[in-house]
């Protein structure tokens, strides 16, 4: 009798490695969907890195944060 009678052995056997990566690489490989939903920033959260870029003044940064923060 063979060792490998076909049951688990030969090409059966590489199918197996194969849907075990493949399953592996599905659960537990972290990565980054292309056009995947992001949070979108607020407003104010655009103006604060706006802010901490320099792109605005101390000045602007305040009288733009009145303005979002307002109830009006």
């Amino acid at each position: 009798m063979y060792l490998y009678d076909g049951h688990f052995g030969g090409m059966h056997l590489v199918w197996w490695i194969i849907w075990i990566i493949f399953l592996a690489w599905i659960f537990f490989i972290p990565a980054d969907i292309p056009y995947q939903r992001t949070k979108k920033d607020s407003p104010l959260d655009i103006l604060k890195k706006r802010y901490a870029k320099g792109e605005i003044s101390k000045e602007e940064f305040e009288e733009s944060k009145k303005v979002l923060t307002s109830d009006n």
